[in-house]
């Protein structure tokens, strides 16, 4: 009986450690798949232009957390024009990048860029311009012959130009361009050593600011309407073997977007957290001033879409000007798949 009763508790407390064995086993399993579904993927992300307001949204996305809720892990750096982040793109050094739509339609129609695709809109309207101060005695783009202007080689307002020079009835050979880097062109103009620089217009309060002169604005949008401004590209192998991680990355950056557009003031001070060179007032001002070309007539209250019929337009625009060499359909430089819904 003795005998019995000790095999049944042998056997009881072997039950008992293989219970909690088993417990344990399965609870580091658990956390193990925990640890690996919590991973964050890193990107690294570039800005447009440098680091000024109209680009704050992505620094908005990390430091409130969107990103990392999307399972991201983002270094930002700052972009140098539509050229640079479509090669850094192409080229591996980057992921993600919001470059002009129409650089990059022009880039691609020309020959001159391939392999990255454009997945959401940041504005619906393009924001490109000249900005000159008073006292250059420019307010109309005929002015602007005879004038000095300044500009990152890759920039898509230098790009454009012949462009928006043949529409506007400018003599573009009249106009001398010279090169100069993003964080530098604000002080070339306010120095007078050129008459107008290539812009963004909501860039004007930072013109105001660096320069003390009022800005004299000369907007793409004037000649040429159906441009869309910045848009978010990747790679076209990204795009293709990464579909989910697109949606989601594209997802997280607009909640950014959206999120500064409704608190300017606080994008704005986060920018500064981040970027110490930052004028917050200034900063806050181009988001209020970029408002407008994020959410147009062209695309109600979404944020984001894209619209084939549009870059049809686009691109029938710079074909009649002469801008493209090869034809080019809007399902070659935007996946749409992937785009945001109207």
């Amino acid at each position: 009986m003795r005998r019995l009763t000790r095999t049944v508790a042998a056997a009881a407390l072997a039950a008992a450690l293989a219970l909690v064995s088993g417990c344990s086993s399965d609870s580091d399993k658990a956390e193990d798949a925990k640890g690996t579904s919590g991973a964050l993927e890193k990107v690294t992300y570039l800005t447009s232009f440098g680091n000024f307001g109209r680009d704050s949204y992505a620094w908005v996305a990390k430091e409130k957390g969107f990103f990392k809720e999307a399972g991201f892990d983002v270094e930002i750096k700052p972009g140098q024009g539509t050229n640079g982040v479509i090669g850094a793109i192409t080229g591996g050094q980057a992921e993600f990048g919001p470059i002009d739509l129409t650089g990059g339609i022009l880039q691609m129609g020309n020959g001159e860029a391939k392999d990255f695709v454009a997945v959401a809109a940041i504005q619906q309207r393009t924001m490109a311009a000249i900005v000159s101060v008073e006292g250059k005695n420019i307010a109309t783009p005929k002015d602007l012959e005879g004038k000095k202007l300044a500009d990152t080689p890759g920039s898509v307002v230098r790009n454009l130009f012949p462009t928006y020079a043949r529409l506007a009835g400018v003599d573009g050979s009249k106009v001398t361009w010279v090169n100069g880097q993003a964080q530098d062109l604000m002080g070339m103009l306010g120095s007078g050593s050129v008459d107008g620089i290539g812009q963004f217009v909501v860039g004007q309060p930072t013109v105001q600011a660096v320069t003390k002169k009022t800005p004299v604005m000369l907007p793409y949008s004037n000649v040429m309407q159906d441009l869309y401004g910045n848009a978010l590209i990747t790679s076209a192998k990204i795009a293709k073997e990464k579909p989910e991680m697109v949606k989601k990355f594209t997802t997280a950056l607009l909640k950014g977007l959206e999120y500064s557009l409704a608190n300017p003031q606080e994008a704005a001070d986060i920018l500064k957290k981040n970027v110490p060179a930052t004028n917050p007032a200034a900063a806050a001002a181009e988001l209020e001033l970029m408002a407008a070309y994020v959410r147009s007539s062209n695309s109600g209250t979404a944020i984001g879409t894209l619209d084939s019929g549009r870059v049809a337009k686009s691109i029938a625009l710079l074909q009649g000007a002469g801008a493209l060499k090869n034809d080019l359909t809007p399902e070659q430089i935007i996946d749409f798949n992937l785009a945001p819904k109207a």
